[in-house]
Parts: structure tokens; sequence; C-alpha cells
């Protein structure tokens, strides 16, 4: 028996790594570059940080391509065994179909216990490491979050549109301070402006000229009859602290960037702030965190009896049933996430539906299988 378990774990492990070496490839390196195009050309971002954003961003993408990697092997390694015609040798020496699988679930479960682990504690540190790189670059190079056609919005309470760019020179420029609660205040539009750093009082300096400014009214900001219109000056300088960037980027903490601990830490003070929204959506991704942790088990239950049944030993044919299996899983995720403000469908419970429905019916045919 030792033999077999060898043979099979073997076959699984090494079709994983495979599998998760080319999904990782395709599906994240992809996005990765995509998304550190803008800031390694557009923005001048060292080249050093891309090699980080790689590693911070590859253990978000373990989430589901460990998974989906240990599904699309378990099916092709069954589906050959069962078109070679293996199990059925197997079977007519004495050892039973259940017995096979043991091999299968002893690795799903190591599988699940490191997902676990990144689930709740690498992927959101590395997002937390990965906003402070962010926030360093801004920090020390302030004048790369100006982009050309773009809305910059890093900083608290003001948001900066630029027509074109050239160096630390800017054309047609929009910036609107906000008040409490995102409402506009004021808004200038400059048809020159110039960006400066002052180092030694930590302040980005926005020199404006041919500037004109529109002044709301502030007891009643949406009263546009209130809008004091036409003051024009040759030049003004507006100053931002580079503080108020950091300060507004780590106030905006997502919880993605929490770990399962700080999550559980937090659920109480949710809940006295009276804001049922928030505690939905730290529910939801507290059980997201336990519940994709617990993919691999259940796509070993369901894909060993599919693998045997189908008899196929095509990769294309194993790859697009995984396909079908992962589509079905990670839908119920996604409807939680955008269910996640809806207290009343309690969305959290979403999240364990598909683990349920996998295991109970792969437990089903295996049992099934095993007695024909």
């Amino acid at each position: 028996m030792k033999l077999i378990d060898r043979y099979v774990g073997r076959g699984v492990v090494i079709t994983t790594l495979y599998g998760l070496f080319v999904l990782s490839l395709v599906l994240v390196l992809g996005n990765i570059f995509k998304e550190l195009l803008d800031l390694m050309i557009n923005r001048d971002g060292p080249v050093k940080y891309l090699f980080m954003f790689i590693l911070y961003v590859l253990p978000f993408s373990f989430t589901f391509t460990v998974p989906w990697a240990f599904l699309t092997a378990v099916l092709l390694v069954f589906g050959r065994m069962s078109a070679d015609n293996e199990t059925v040798a197997l079977r007519a020496c004495g050892t039973s179909l259940l017995r096979v699988c043991l091999p299968v679930l002893g690795v799903a479960v190591l599988l699940s216990a490191f997902t676990f682990w990144i689930n709740t504690t690498i992927a959101p540190q590395a997002l937390d490491a990965m906003r402070n790189s962010i926030a360093t670059i801004a920090r020390s190079n302030p004048q790369s979050l100006f982009v050309a056609d773009e809305v910059i919005d890093e900083f608290a309470g003001r948001k900066i549109f630029v027509g074109e760019k050239d160096g630390n020179r800017l054309s047609n420029v929009t910036l609107i301070e906000e008040a409490a609660g995102a409402q506009p205040e004021r808004i200038i539009l400059a048809q020159e402006g110039e960006i400066d750093v002052d180092d030694e009082g930590g302040e980005l300096l926005l020199t404006l000229r041919n500037a004109r400014f529109e002044q709301r009214d502030g007891k009643a900001p949406d009263d546009l009859s209130k809008i004091r219109h036409g003051i024009s000056v040759g030049e003004a300088t507006v100053s931002i602290r580079l503080l108020d960037l950091v300060n507004n980027y780590w106030l905006s903490k997502p919880l993605r960037a929490y770990t399962l601990h700080e999550l559980w830490k937090y659920l109480p003070e949710a809940k006295a702030q009276d804001d049922p929204e928030l505690v939905s959506r730290v529910k939801v991704e507290m059980s997201k965190r336990v519940s994709l942790s617990l993919a691999c088990i259940a796509f070993a239950i369901v894909a060993m009896p599919l693998g045997v049944t189908a008899q196929r030993k095509e990769t294309s044919i194993g790859f697009a049933i995984s396909l079908a299996l992962a589509f079905s899983y990670f839908f119920f995720v996604v409807l939680a996430e955008m269910l996640r403000d809806d207290v009343a469908l309690h969305p959290y419970l979403l999240l364990w539906v598909p683990n349920v429905l996998f295991i109970g019916i792969g437990a089903w045919l295996l049992v099934r299988l095993d007695h024909r």
C-alpha cells in the first residue's frame, strides 16, 4: 500500500506544482505587469519595487491558484488512472477506491493548512507591506503621483486633475478642495502649474498660474446658486503636507489588510459603532479567510470520483472540468462580496455553501463508486 500511496501522492503533488506555476504565470504575473506598467513608466517608479510587488501579490494569488491547481491535478491523475484501467486493476487486487483516495486527502489537508496560513496571516501582511511601499514611493518622489489625464486622490481632502505634464510642469490643472463628507468646497482652475518639494518642511508645493477660483458656501455646499465665481489670481501656491498623504493611506486601510486575529479583535469594535453594514463586511471577510482554506479538501473529495467517472487522460478535458468546478465554487465567493453590505441576507453564510455542496456531493459519489 505504501507503493500505491507514493504513486498516487507523487502524481498529484507534481501535477499540482506544475499547474500552480502555469496559473501563477498566466493569471497573476500578467495582471501584475498590467497594473505596474503605469507605476514603472508613467510614474517613474523605482525598478526594485517591481520585484517587491511581485512577492507581495503572490500570496494573494495562492488563495485561488493553489486550490485550482490541486483540483486540476486530481482530475488529471484520476482521469488518467481510470482511462488506463489502473483503478480497475487496484480494485481487482482488493484495494478499495476509498483507500486509493487516502494519500490525496492527506495532500488536501496539508494544502488546506498552507492556504489557511496564507489567507489569515501572510496575504494580509503582504498587502500591508505593499501599501507601505506605495506610501514610501509617494513620500520620496511625490511628483510621480501626478499623471496626465488621471485624477489624483491620494491626498486627504483634495482631488487633482492634470491635463498635461512635462517634468514638474503641469497644464490645465483642476484642484478640488473638499469639506467634511467629501463635499466640494473650493474649485481652482489653472492654465499652468509647477510641482516643487520642500524637504525640510515636508510639504509638496503646487504653484498655480493664471488660476480662477470658485468658492462654494460652507453651510450649503450643494446650493449651486451660492457659488462665488470669478476670483482670479496670477499666481497662487498650494501647500500639501506629505504626512497627509501617508495618513490618508493608512486611514483607508481595507479589511483585506487585516489578519484574521486583527479582524476578530476588530469585530466587537465594529459592533460598538452600531454599523450593521460594517459588521457584515467584517463577518464576510472572516468567513472568506476560513472557507477558502477548506477549498482544497472540498475540491479533492468532488474531483476524485469525477476524474474516475470521466475516464479521460487528455489535459484539455481535465482542465475544462476543473474550470467549470472552480467557476462554480468561486461564484459564491464573488456573490458574497457583492452582497456583503446586505445585512438581511447574511452574506457570510454564502461562503460556506460551496464547501457543503462539494463535500456532500463528492462523498456521495465516492461511496457510490466504491460499492459499484
